[in-house]
């Protein structure tokens, strides 16, 4: 289909999507026996004011990750594009695309650039920003894709030579088993030559990291605790945010941060809209993120064993994080 100079916006998920999803995952992570874990998915954080958290938690100064990528993408997007060779970049999550002017100015400098397909949950994040990304680059199609990674990565137009940008170290909020399925799912919309780029927080010390995810300004305590407040008011919860507390620890064995909800008394809660009660023990902790950090082999073993062979990685100047492009030769 030639969209040239045109923006195209492809959505798949009907009115009814995030409340059935919601709660289905209400129902799996919180209706579990005694003594299982209980988990919510971080996707649940970002309402609203969930969202005007997380900006401010990547403008503290204990939170890096933000930066250390922008960084590397200003300091290697010539690089990335050469090396890359696409006249499309793919962006899954992109939400405001305010890193992605970054690597589409470079493209564009090498005259290879064609085309934009943003993939977010948001479709009015995603159309504001393709929108905006129309004006600034009128010679470019936009093929936007408003999809949920679990189910619609198959979705993503294909065509051209296309560099897929998974950026904001989000493939760390994915435990071993289901990362390598998203990944593997990634690869299976590509073809040789296609090219994968890949943002991953770094193993470092452990008190930095513990630093970045309990701030001492309580911004990211807040975050964590508003997935309750999101329960609340859409599924008619009772939670008592004062009954629970942040907990932020890195898990030296998996080497991931794991945060959570620590229960500070006995309680029941009740789910209206799920006809759900809830036990909490005092002490007991609900998952609501991992944060996987890696190493540069790690990253190349993963991908290796998904197909990919990794050609490029960058860091910040304090090696704090990482950004690496796997090409597609055979698959």
């Amino acid at each position: 289909m030639d969209i040239h100079k045109q923006l195209v916006i492809d959505n798949y998920l009907d009115a009814g999507y995030f409340e059935r999803n919601l709660r289905k995952d209400v129902l799996d992570g919180l209706g579990v026996g005694p003594g299982v874990q209980k988990t919510l998915p971080p996707k649940w954080f970002y309402d609203d004011y969930g969202s005007e958290l997380f900006e401010r938690i990547t403008r503290l100064e204990e939170y890096y990750p933000t930066e250390a990528e922008r960084t590397i993408l200003r300091m290697y997007a010539d690089n990335i594009a050469a090396t890359s060779a696409a006249d499309t970049l793919v962006e899954l999550g992109s939400g405001a695309a305010d890193k992605t002017t970054t690597l589409l100015d470079a493209m564009e400098a090498t005259g290879q650039l064609k085309r934009f397909i943003p993939f977010d949950v948001s479709d009015g994040i995603l159309k504001s920003s393709s929108e905006s990304l129309g004006a600034r680059y009128p010679d470019m199609d936009i093929h936007g894709v408003v999809g949920d990674f679990e189910h619609h990565l198959d979705k993503i137009p294909g065509g051209g030579t296309r560099v897929i940008a998974l950026l904001g170290g989000t493939v760390g909020n994915f435990a071993p088993e289901q990362r390598k399925k998203f990944m593997t799912d990634i690869v299976a919309n590509m073809v040789p030559g296609d090219g994968f780029l890949l943002g991953t927080d770094l193993v470092k010390d452990h008190d930095r990291l513990v630093l970045a995810y309990d701030d001492p300004h309580g911004v990211t305590a807040a975050f964590n605790k508003n997935v309750l407040t999101v329960l609340n008011r859409r599924l008619g919860a009772n939670f008592d945010l004062d009954g629970f507390e942040h907990v932020a620890v890195f898990d030296t064995e998996n080497e991931w941060m794991d945060l959570g909800l620590r229960s500070l008394r006995d309680q029941a809660i009740n789910v209206e809209e799920l006809d759900l009660t809830v036990s909490f023990a005092e002490g007991e902790v609900l998952q609501t993120e991992i944060s996987a950090k890696f190493r540069e082999q790690k990253v190349r073993d993963e991908l290796a064993a998904i197909g990919l062979d990794m050609v490029r990685w960058w860091t910040d100047p304090n090696g704090d994080y990482a950004v690496s492009l796997a090409i597609a030769s055979s698959i």
